[in-house]
């Protein structure tokens, strides 16, 4: 059973930073791409931004420029640095691990994180 623990949420100002983190039970190259999602008051489920094995980093459109993915391998870690922070920013984070081959697929999850944002 694969374990994602995220860390590092909390309230800040609009314009502000917070770095958030995610622990895998087993190595991050096990896993096909490993990312970042957000679900804010009644809003969907959303990816902000993820990176691949290969280390190819992609992020939504809404955060290009302010969020930064990134991963230590020797730690089993995958972090996001958020900078210029919004109030739309708002929202519960989740790490999220995918593990897929030719015939199956499985996502792991972690148990979220709250990042505030205020005005």
């Amino acid at each position: 059973q694969v374990q994602l623990v995220e860390s590092g949420g909390g309230l800040v100002q609009a314009g502000g930073s917070l770095s958030l983190s995610c622990v895998a039970s087993r190595s991050i190259f096990t896993f096909n791409v490993m990312g970042w999602y957000r679900q804010g008051p009644g809003k969907q489920r959303e990816l902000v931004a993820s990176i691949t094995r290969d280390g190819i980093t992609n992020s939504a459109d809404s955060v290009k420029g302010r969020f930064t993915v990134s991963r230590d391998a020797a730690k089993n870690t995958v972090y996001l640095q958020m900078n210029s922070l919004k109030p739309e920013d708002t929202a519960v984070y989740y790490c999220n691990a995918n593990h897929s081959g030719r015939y199956y697929g499985y996502d792991y999850w972690g148990q979220g994180t709250q990042v505030t944002v205020s005005s």
